[in-house]
């Protein structure tokens, strides 16, 4: 939970994620509960009609954007790992952030953050050189972009590190390792469906500054600033919805984190 205000939560959510006629997710219904919105910048989905009316929506409903870029991978969905270097990782980063930041700023409503996006963001928990790739395109198109990336993680602390400002996030509807990590999709329980059991999940993990386990492990003294629900899980929106309700119940604030 926030360290400056344990009484509030963002809760943010992947969008703009379709291509041409195709979409993905309900993102109009979505951005009526969330209070940041990712939007996906043409590398693995997304494209400048769906960027633009997806600030655009977002600006009208005073919700946070940040630009979410991935792997260049349209046909994947940006969830395969992809053989480029850090030096491209950096390039192709620096270049969606800078379409985001485009297309935002013509819709009225700047982005404010980078979230990488799927295969791209999960490698930056165990490969420093990747955060540290990600975190100089940032740092490159605009400094003062925030950096939002796993909680608890090594990602966080790169970033840290080389002055960036972080937002610590957890997932409400994926399974977490023992070593804090989440758990692939390819292994079973990997994706959480069930609303319910994603409120009262997050619901204990924003109040009480620990990441469950899929084991029944804790990890304590857990900043989370952010709770994410991917816009592609089927009960995505219903999970949006018990979410925002089982926490303001509970006395926590849904709050922009920025």
């Amino acid at each position: 939970m926030n360290a400056k205000n344990p009484s509030s939560v963002d809760i943010n959510s992947d969008m703009g994620e379709g291509y041409g006629d195709w979409r993905m997710g309900d993102d109009a219904a979505l951005l009526d509960i969330v209070s940041s919105a990712n939007v996906a910048c043409g590398f693995h989905a997304g494209d400048p009609q769906i960027m633009s009316r997806t600030f655009t929506l977002a600006g009208q409903k005073n919700v946070n954007v940040g630009a979410h870029p991935g792997f260049p991978d349209l046909w994947g969905f940006g969830r395969r790992v992809l053989p480029c270097t850090p030096a491209e990782i950096e390039r192709i980063v620096a270049y969606q952030i800078g379409a985001a930041q485009a297309l935002a700023t013509h819709a009225g409503n700047p982005i404010r953050y980078v979230k990488p996006h799927g295969a791209l963001g999960n490698l930056t928990p165990t490969h420093p050189e990747i955060t540290q790739a990600i975190c100089r395109a940032i740092q490159a198109v605009d400094a003062s972009l925030w950096f939002m990336t796993f909680a608890n993680s090594q990602a966080a602390a790169v970033a840290q590190d080389m002055g960036l400002r972080v937002c610590h996030e957890v997932f409400a509807d994926r399974a977490y390792a023992d070593d804090g990590q989440l758990v692939p999709r390819s292994q079973p329980g990997a994706v959480i469906k069930d609303p319910e059991l994603a409120a009262q999940r997050m619901l204990r993990m924003v109040t009480q500054g620990a990441i469950e386990c899929q084991s029944g492990k804790r990890i304590e003294g857990v900043r989370i600033d952010s709770i994410c629900i991917h816009g592609d899980t089927p009960t995505a929106l219903e999970m949006a919805k018990h979410l925002r309700q089982t926490l303001e119940a509970a006395g926590v604030t849904i709050r922009r984190f920025v």
